[in-house]
């Protein structure tokens, strides 16, 4: 047989190929299961519709339920504290610091952030049918604060660069450190923002539809995006894994196929 038939190159390329496909295939394998559940779960809009099956079911209580809808204050929402004409019903202000310290060791400046400052704050808010910024039919938010996900936007980010005088100056040579930046970071869950929620969801005795965290230990889950998209989305990431696990399974056989082809080749010659 020839080098090129037993060359380390081409079976390490191989192998490679293989290995990454079966790598991909988990992680194809993985998605499909997680999509799987997730299309398990009942999905509402809060309209009459969820309101009739609360009514029938027992305890008038769905014990784990996506509910797609828009989101609505059910009081006076949140002015942003830097966007004009920005409302929401969760705010997150983070104010940090960026400082310079002196390494004696590496005899470099060296960046570091401290003196994290986190603000949230909240107002009771619904979630509306698509379509309906006023309904008569919402579902209450309830602790949305114990929700996972990335729910929030961030509508302002800006760094605000330190003034140093001389006198400034020589105090930070001599003592070690001196201030770079503050930073200043506000997110914001929207009002009339795309939401689709995993809870659990009960009707109250006041006819109000709530969710809330699940009480059998499932996450509770806000994602800020419509249930379509949400699903879409996840089905993308799924094809990619799929359409990689194919190309380097592809690529892994065409290497095998042409070694073999070389070796018989050159043994018949």
């Amino acid at each position: 047989m020839s080098d090129i038939f037993l060359s380390p190159l081409t079976v390490i390329c191989a192998g490679s190929s293989f290995a990454f496909s079966a790598l991909f295939y988990k992680l194809y394998s993985e998605k499909k299961q997680e999509i799987q559940r997730l299309k398990e779960i009942p999905k509402f809009q809060p309209d009459h519709h969820l309101l009739q099956i609360l009514n029938a079911s027992p305890q008038k209580r769905l014990h784990y339920v996506a509910v797609d809808g828009l989101v609505q204050a059910d009081r006076e929402p949140i002015s942003s504290q830097y966007v004009p004409r920005c409302h929401g019903v969760i705010q997150k202000i983070t104010v940090q610091e960026h400082w310079k310290y002196w390494n004696s060791a590496l005899k470099s400046w060296v960046s570091k952030q401290v003196n994290k400052k986190e603000t949230t704050n909240t107002v009771p808010f619904s979630l509306v049918q698509p379509g309906s910024y006023i309904s008569e039919i919402s579902v209450h938010v309830d602790s949305p604060l114990e929700a996972s996900g990335d729910y929030l936007e961030r509508v302002h980010k800006r760094l605000r660069q330190a003034k140093e005088g001389l006198i400034d100056t020589v105090i930070q040579e001599f003592s070690g450190e001196k201030p770079i930046a503050l930073e200043e970071c506000e997110e914001l869950l929207r009002v009339g923002a795309s939401i689709t929620a995993f809870g659990e969801i009960v009707l109250e005795h006041d006819k109000v539809m709530k969710l809330r965290p699940p009480r059998d230990g499932r996450s509770y889950i806000l994602i800020a995006s419509d249930y379509k998209s949400f699903i879409q989305r996840r089905e993308n990431s799924a094809s990619m894994w799929k359409g990689l696990t194919v190309l380097f399974g592809f690529t892994g056989v065409s290497l095998v196929a042409g070694f073999i082809h070389s070796g018989l080749k050159d043994k018949k010659n």
